[in-house]
């Protein structure tokens, strides 16, 4: 059964550790290795009937190698990825990008979340854009202090396993 709640996600450093990507002479990742748990949450995501949008800064072809590498890529419903979009998080065209790849419309935002773990790309973004934001917060990259008043989460999760309960019990919030 589909569920009320979208997810936007990121993908390195909140899916792929970005320390373990293996990039070719242009700059494009050919494989990189998934978190612990990550391949689960993303199977459970798609089976418990998530809606499931990409929304990531880098090159489609490393996301294309990555995700059908792992045998991942039919868990996502779209892909916005900064290469076609013209512009990197926190910046407006990319969730818009996202808005348009779900068929979705401003009234739809109170059921998006958007999952990252960079606070001044992802959750910055999603804060501005008017989207429930949700850190993942187990990367030793990037920021790790709020900086600006809109870098502050909604939630914070530790691990893969903990992001599933906090979805369910924000699906559970909306008003059907």
């Amino acid at each position: 059964m589909e569920k009320r709640l979208i997810v936007f996600i990121d993908s390195g450093d909140t899916l792929i550790d970005e320390s373990t990507q293996v990039y070719d002479e242009k700059g494009i990742v050919l494989e990189a290795e998934l978190y612990e748990g990550a391949k689960a949450l993303l199977k459970a995501l798609q089976r418990e009937g998530y809606r499931v949008c990409l929304v990531a800064d880098g090159e489609w072809d490393s996301f294309k190698n990555v995700y059908e590498g792992n045998g991942l890529r039919n868990c996502f419903e779209g892909w916005v990825v900064s290469e076609k979009v013209g512009v990197q998080k926190p910046e407006r065209p990319m969730f818009d990008a996202a808005m348009t790849a779900m068929h979705l419309m401003d009234v739809d935002k109170q059921r998006i979340v958007m999952v990252g773990n960079n606070l001044k790309k992802d959750i910055a973004g999603a804060n501005r854009y008017g989207l429930v934001s949700i850190w993942m917060d187990w990367s030793p990259r990037y920021f790790h202090e709020v900086e600006e008043t809109d870098w502050t989460p909604d939630y914070t999760v530790k691990s893969p396993e903990a992001l599933m309960p906090l979805l369910e019990k924000l699906n559970g919030q909306l008003n059907i």
